[in-house]
């Protein structure tokens, strides 16, 4: 059986960075509180103050010398660290601040693609001050964000946002990295495969299995051998490693929330007031998801206390979810994870985030003959 071929065209036409903050969340307090800068710092609050609750946000470089990391439950980075500085962070105020960043993006071109507050694909194939070197303009985002706003960022520059975004991580903090297209393939066969965006944890031990290490592993493989042992992932791998990836930067990305809360003149004091309140809560957006025939990844639940201190968690899961009932379980696993009636609480609010179309339901169809 012949093998299926399909037409391998590699677009180097464009002009692609991939702009990344360094430690982001980390770097504002260290800015706002210079007597913090050289100490390990966690985004985080004191496991000490939650009975050994939390997850790590992010971590500034001095923390992840002692093998702290983001999504790290805080008690673990304590144990790490005993010496780290915790604090809580604002997420709020960091809102803030990535509009602004996102501003002086926008200086440059309207060609912008957000994926969080503190990183963006920007296309400068052709830009609002006619510079023709990406290299020149990656700089000068650079200058201008650390002039303006006292924050560092790296910035990796290719032709498109597969590679850029490789770049961007090979050398950071402050870091520029280049990557021309004849130089992809190279750079891209040194890269170990957990690099590969795709290439999970579940993935990982798969590919080592077939002893696939590194980039000049996977380059080895055919095409049809790639897509019968890993599907559409293989398809894909089979032209990463080559250096093709021809998505468009897309400006109009979506990064919409589905969301409800409320706020309690009377704070709640119970459990059974909390369980209540989230199924409430839940199935209001639940309604809305059904309204707009979304559906999404994440549940998100945040808790503001009587004294006005605010707590947001997440759980991201594998599949999609948009029910009432899935939602509410979702947050209920949150609350009894995370949070506890230790004060009044003046304000919950349940949201869904991660969002996809619904473009089909499934349905059971009666085949028994009558």
């Amino acid at each position: 059986m012949s093998e299926l071929r399909f037409p391998l065209n590699k677009d180097t036409t464009r002009k692609i960075i991939h702009l990344d903050m360094d430690a982001f969340y980390a770097s504002v307090e260290e800015r706002d509180r210079p007597e913090l800068r050289g100490q390990p710092l966690v985004i985080a609050r004191h496991p000490k103050e939650t009975g050994g609750k939390g997850v790590v946000t992010t971590a500034n470089y001095e923390a992840r010398k002692y093998g702290i990391h983001s999504a790290m439950s805080a008690q673990k980075a304590y144990e790490l660290c005993p010496s780290a500085n915790f604090i809580q962070g604002d997420l709020t105020y960091y809102k803030e601040i990535s509009a602004q960043i996102h501003d002086i993006f926008h200086r440059y071109t309207d060609m912008v693609e957000p994926l969080a507050f503190d990183e963006a694909y920007l296309d400068v194939t052709t830009n609002k001050y006619e510079i023709k070197s990406a290299i020149k303009v990656a700089r000068l985002i650079q200058l201008d964000i650390w002039q303006e706003l006292h924050l560092t960022c790296s910035a990796g520059v290719s032709y498109n946002k597969f590679i850029a975004k490789l770049a961007s991580d090979y050398e950071k903090p402050r870091g520029l990295t280049v990557i021309l297209p004849d130089q992809a393939e190279i750079f891209l066969k040194s890269l170990p495969i957990e690099k590969f965006h795709g290439v999970g944890k579940k993935t990982v031990p798969r590919m080592h299995e077939l002893a696939i290490f590194t980039g000049e592993d996977l380059f080895k493989w055919s095409e049809m051998a790639l897509i019968q042992e890993f599907g559409k992932m293989g398809y894909e791998l089979f032209r990463k490693v080559r250096g093709i990836h021809d998505a468009p930067v897309n400006p109009n990305r979506e990064r919409k929330s589905i969301g409800r809360e409320n706020t309690y003149t009377k704070p709640l004091i119970s459990e059974n007031q909390v369980t209540l309140q989230l199924r409430e809560l839940s199935s209001k957006v639940a309604e809305t998801l059904k309204k707009t025939q979304k559906h999404g990844q994440t549940v998100v639940l945040k808790v503001r206390y009587d004294d006005y201190e605010t707590v947001t968690r997440r759980r991201t899961l594998t599949e999609y979810l948009a029910s009432a009932e899935a939602i509410y379980f979702q947050a209920l696993l949150i609350w009894e994870e995370f949070f506890e009636m230790e004060r009044g609480i003046r304000l919950l609010g349940v949201t869904v985030t991660n969002l996809a179309p619904q473009t089909y339901e499934p349905i059971s169809l009666d085949l028994r003959y009558k």
